[in-house]
């Protein structure tokens, strides 16, 4: 595999330089200031964005079981989330032709392999919180922070 091409302060992509592959696409590098794929990762990363998707690993949700999974969402910021994950192709929402309307929200395939992976980190966050609250009690310990 090369190294590929070179971005900004010596950073490479992460992908496999073009001509060491049989499919050509360009590079994509999240670490470069103009790579599109920042804005996925922020909206997969962000907070709404990991729980957002976490809820839905379970199967189609309507709006308001989706807000109630996900505690403390605001229904602006659901709406946002949900809107932005949809755009990047990771969540397909379904609008039932009945009165009152009825519309769904579900992974797409994509969505669903994204999701596996955040929840593989949401599990390894959770089971190692007791490791981070000793470390945020040291550190706070060390700074004199009350």
């Amino acid at each position: 595999m090369g190294a590929g091409p070179k971005y900004a302060e010596g950073m490479t992509s992460t992908r496999p330089h073009p001509e060491d592959s049989a499919e050509q696409r360009p590079p994509y590098n999240a670490f470069a200031r103009v790579c599109p794929s920042r804005g996925t990762l922020e909206h997969v990363t962000g907070r709404w964005g990991a729980l957002t998707l976490g809820a839905l690993s379970g199967g189609s949700l309507r709006f308001n079981e989706l807000r109630r999974r996900v505690d403390g969402v605001s229904e602006k910021m659901l709406s946002q989330t949900l809107h932005a994950l949809e755009r990047d192709g990771l969540v397909h929402r379904e609008a039932q032709p009945t009165n009152p309307p009825r519309v769904d929200y579900e992974l797409t395939p994509l969505g669903h392999e994204v999701a596996r992976r955040v929840l593989s980190l949401i599990r390894f966050l959770e089971d190692s919180m007791d490791d981070v609250l000793r470390a945020r009690e040291s550190y706070d310990e060390a700074r004199g922070a009350l």
